[in-house]
């Protein structure tokens, strides 16, 4: 059963009541399916014919590199949509694997669908326009990332970003294992760099906060 009062907050959605939208969902075919934690979702590299958006729960999103290594892209929940780029264009195919982290519940509108959607409310092809200009952006960063070989450019990259030009602190909201993850590295593999880059006089350490120490040096890092 779809939830308009959760996909209204939605950012393809925003703006819309709960009863507008379930008016437009009347007007419309669509599926809400179930998926149990640990069940994939989509796989990288088949076609993406249908939008998606989690109406309940969350899910993660892998993608695999030349290595054969998997890397965590990023986590998603309720009521976050998918691929939302790569709905339309030549090759149109789910850039990521993407599996339930626990009971999930997903919207599926098939294309043609989505396409009446966006033909009978311009609110919502504004809202989906900007959405996939911020995906786009999203993922561009994430290639810059992904891009930079060692460990130490990873945590550069990722805590000058974070810093930007005003602050020298950065507080740390994930667990070491998450950031691993996030890196594509193992999680000793990230302390050892981390405590090399201390000792350095890089970063100060102090529980979840980092401190930038030299962000000359460490811009640096990013050119080597």
């Amino acid at each position: 059963m779809i939830q308009t009062e959760i996909l209204c907050q939605s950012p393809i959605f925003r703006g819309i009541s709960p009863d507008d939208l379930r008016e437009l969902f009347s007007r419309i075919l669509y599926q809400v399916k179930t998926y149990q934690k640990n069940e994939l979702i989509t796989i990288g590299g088949e076609i993406c014919d249908r939008l998606l958006i989690i109406q309940q729960g969350s899910v993660k999103a892998e993608m695999t590199d030349y290595s054969g290594k998997v890397i965590k892209i990023e986590d998603l929940a309720a009521p976050w949509p998918l691929a939302t780029a790569f709905l339309f264009g030549k090759e149109n195919r789910f850039p990521v694997t993407v599996s339930a982290t626990s009971e999930v519940e997903m919207v599926s509108i098939p294309k043609p669908e989505f396409v009446k959607l966006l033909q009978m409310n311009s609110l919502i092809l504004n809202n989906y326009l900007n959405t996939i200009s911020s995906r786009a952006q999203f993922l561009s960063q994430k290639l810059k990332f992904l891009s930079f070989k060692t460990i130490r450019q990873k945590i550069a990259h990722f805590l000058l970003e974070k810093a930007g030009d005003r602050l020298q602190t950065v507080e740390i909201m994930q667990t070491q294992g998450q950031l691993a993850e996030m890196f594509g590295v193992t999680r000793p593999s990230l302390a050892r760099a981390l405590s090399e880059m201390s000792q350095e006089g890089l970063i100060k350490i102090d529980r979840r906060s980092i401190k930038i120490q030299d962000k000359n040096r460490m811009n640096q890092l990013l050119k080597n």
